[in-house]
């Protein structure tokens, strides 16, 4: 039963590896996350303005609960790369001009921190920096608030609030085309004329404090000057980002390594069972000779102990390979400047305590069956099944069929109890392949929606600021530009009750045709009637449905506090969007007429001639192109969180070839006496073979439909567990998934087959002659 024994191990392993691996990738992110936070001084509160005094400071150090404070600068740029006609965006940020940061402190990967006094000198995000090529040493161009300046990097930077990088109100993070500068305060400040004055103030709080009252204090400070609503770290983009890839990998190092832990557990039942029914006389035997029955028993149990401690050791080995392998994905994704697989022990001792359990749960059961044989009764033969009721089964069928077709018949219909356990068990095989398959599926269902569905358009144009809708006529009048559709967005936060949420209201023209809002059937809603649109996912995040009333706390201008009624809900997987109509929009905050943005279609041939064009209007904030954040998107999806899918996916095809290979090894286990008889009296080994794998043909055939529902529903659940607020995934009925997902099965089966058939080719004949019975 070597082969047996080694394919229950290798579920343990998996279910134990990837408890093993999940917990410590959890446990080096959340360490090195606050040991990164910790050691550069990572605000706690974020308060933006649009210009506030600095006179401010003293009194925002006086609010109760504030440890430390530091006031900045903050400004959009466009960089100007030679041989690159798109602008790039970035974020410029002040350092002070004779001290380190109280707050927010940079990480100096190479060269050196910036002079006092000249003005001239930047620090660069290094993953931008090595995107381009850039060095220490090197010469930068860059616009900030509409006028091009010369700079030289001299330093070369990382920092705990940009872990996940990403432009202002874009959710797909691209080293390409996104960068940050540090530059002196002073010289920040009199490009964006600020002197004297900050427009971000980043507070510490002190241990007990009380977030709310401190964040209410903040804005009521910073209101008059332009305040636009202070927020927690917990609604950083990069932190939350982050701590949402934490909490899923926590959620499936407690939810996934179980069910393999369960597989497991449910085959050592089934192979003890085989095993203590063929040796009853031998065990009769030995309660004769004066064996206890804990004796016995603790021969049976060693068997269940060898195989659950070998196959968690051997978990224990997988899980920091393959931690130490996804480490360097999270690297590559995250931008830390040092990340070490950290070993949880409390993940070792788990593991291995789990698999004994669950080993043990399957090994007793088996084992009551021991502790009840009398040894007279154990050393006589079992008294032969009752197949009497079953005899008119198939009868009609039996002069159509050779001999070897009726045995497979009879065998299925006398022992329908024994048959229903072997498709049940490569059923879930086959509905977890279906689910990890649809979920593959789901992938490339989001990425086309998103980027050929739902955004039609060519290029995004962001503003500096709400500007006047003139400035469309512009865009359109460039040659090469096909069609322009202005687009406005505002922050705000949305509330429902309890339940808020801190993102964007996208205003769209009544026509649209580049950027939509679709339901859950791809058709079109419309915007004209004065209510807001939700995205599915924020829709359900609110606890909110058509017909209720949304509160919107708009973080800009005027500030209104709306009550908008919610119209529909919006089928969107990136994100969390709303959506209202422009000019209702524009109306709701008394500001008619403007627009932040635009969505683009060009002719391809005069692009070149386009993003310069772009890249000379002082108004512009930000170009990018939809087809690099389709290409960003899917390297995301490939080789960040999403990555994971295929570790999962080949863990479900092991999993459904063990219980495919385990349940024909058990059958060949049961009759291998049976089938060498055959062999006797005169069967040819592929009269044999078919006798025995003809069965499991028929019990796979049976089960695949049987596992393709199974796998209907069970891929919802592993959906809802790879979406995340930054995308989601949705569980779509894909017919080559499930055939895909049969061949898996199917291929499994002959594999199994195969290997069975060996071994009746190679069966002791002689050890059936010698049977008593």
């Amino acid at each position: 039963m070597k082969g047996q024994a080694i394919a229950i191990g290798v579920v343990i392993a998996v279910g134990v590896g990837m408890l093993v691996m999940m917990s410590g990738l959890v446990t080096s992110l959340n360490e090195t996350r606050d040991t990164y936070y910790d050691r550069y001084r990572l605000a706690e509160v974020f308060a933006p303005v649009t210009r506030a005094p600095d006179r401010l400071l003293g009194r925002l150090a006086e609010i109760d609960g504030v440890s430390a404070l530091e006031s900045r600068v903050v400004g959009g740029a466009l960089i100007d790369l030679a041989g690159d006609d798109l602008p790039v965006q970035a974020q410029a940020m002040s350092l002070p001009d004779l001290r380190a940061p109280r707050l927010n402190d940079v990480f100096l990967t190479d060269g050196r921190m910036i002079a006092s006094g000249h003005s001239d000198e930047i620090l660069l995000l290094k993953s931008f920096a090595r995107a381009h090529g850039l060095r220490p040493g090197d010469a930068l161009e860059a616009t900030m608030n509409g006028a091009r300046r010369s700079f030289r990097i001299v330093g070369l930077a990382q920092s705990p609030e940009f872990l996940y990088v990403t432009a202002p109100g874009e959710l797909i993070a691209d080293d390409a085309r996104f960068g940050v500068i540090w530059m002196s305060r002073s010289a920040l400040a009199a490009a964006y004329d600020m002197q004297g004055a900050f427009n971000e103030a980043l507070l510490s709080l002190s241990r007990g404090a009380n977030d709310a009252a401190v964040l209410d204090a903040v804005d009521r400070i910073l209101a008059p000057f332009g305040g636009t609503g202070a927020y927690p770290l917990e609604d950083q983009t990069s932190n939350m980002i982050v701590s949402e890839e934490i909490g899923g990998l926590e959620a499936a190092s407690a939810g996934v390594p179980p069910f393999f832990l369960a597989v497991a557990a449910f085959l050592l039942y089934i192979v003890i069972n085989r095993t203590v029914q063929s040796e009853r006389e031998e065990i009769g035997l030995m309660k004769a000779f004066g064996y206890s029955n804990l004796e016995v028993g603790a021969h049976y149990f060693k068997l269940v102990m060898a195989i659950a401690i070998g196959g968690a050791l051997a978990g224990c080995l997988l899980g920091i390979a393959g931690g130490r392998a996804l480490i360097q994905v999270y690297v590559a994704y995250f931008k830390f400047p040092f990340l070490v697989f950290q070993l949880d022990p409390a993940s070792f001792v788990i593991g291995v305590s789990v698999s004994i359990a669950a080993a043990s749960v399957g090994g007793l059961l088996v084992l009551r069956s021991v502790f009840a044989l009398a040894p007279a009764a154990a050393m006589r033969p079992a008294a032969p099944a009752d197949y009497s009721r079953t005899g008119t089964i198939g009868a009609a069928l039996n002069r159509f069929l050779d001999q070897p077709s009726r045995m497979v018949l009879r065998r299925i219909t006398r022992q329908p109890a024994r048959m229903a356990g072997a498709m049940t068990g490569i059923a879930c095989g086959m509905a977890l392949s279906v689910s990890m398959i649809t979920i593959y599926a789901g992938f490339d269902r989001t990425i086309d929606l998103t980027f050929n569905v739902i955004d039609r358009s060519d290029v995004t144009v962001s503003f500096t600021h709400a500007a006047s809708d003139a400035t469309i006529y512009e865009l359109r009048r460039m040659p090469g530009v096909t069609l322009v559709e202005p687009v406005r967005q505002v922050s705000a936060v949305l509330r429902n009750g309890l339940d808020s949420y801190r993102g964007v209201i996208t205003g769209l023209a009544p026509d649209a045709r580049l950027g939509r809002a679709l339901d859950v059937d791809l058709a079109e809603i419309p915007l004209q009637n004065g209510g807001i649109v939700l995205a599915s996912a924020l829709a359900d995040l609110l606890d909110i449905r058509p017909g209720d009333v949304l509160t919107v706390e708009v973080r800009q201008g005027r500030q209104p506090v709306l009550q908008i009624p919610v119209t529909a809900v919006a089928e969107s997987l990136l994100g969390a969007p709303s959506y209202m109509d422009l000019a209702t929009l524009n109306r709701a905050l008394r500001e008619p007429n403007r627009v932040s943005g635009a969505y683009l279609t060009i002719d391809s041939a005069s692009a070149s001639e386009i993003y310069r064009a772009l890249q000379d209007m002082p108004t512009i904030a930000g170009v990018s192109l939809k087809s690099d954040a389709q290409v960003s998107f899917q390297t995301l999806m490939d080789t960040g969180a999403g990555a994971i899918r295929y570790v999962m996916g080949a863990i479900a095809f092991v999993i459904t070839f063990g219980i495919v290979y385990n349940s024909a090894r058990i059958a060949y286990a049961e009759r291998s006496r049976d089938l060498a008889s055959l062999r006797v009296i005169g069967f040819t080994k592929g009269e044999v073979a078919f006798v025995l794998l003809g069965e499991l043909a028929v019990v796979i055939l049976v089960a695949l439909p049987l596992g393709a529902v199974m796998g209907y529903y069970l891929s919802f659940g592993i959906a809802a567990g790879f979406s995340s607020e930054l995308y989601q995934i949705p569980a779509i009925f894909d017919p080559a998934s499930y055939g895909f997902a049969a061949m898996v099965v199917i291929g499994a089966a002959i594999a199994s087959g195969w290997l069975v058939k060996r071994d009746i080719d190679r069966a002791e004949l002689i050890s059936a002659l010698k049977t008593r019975e």
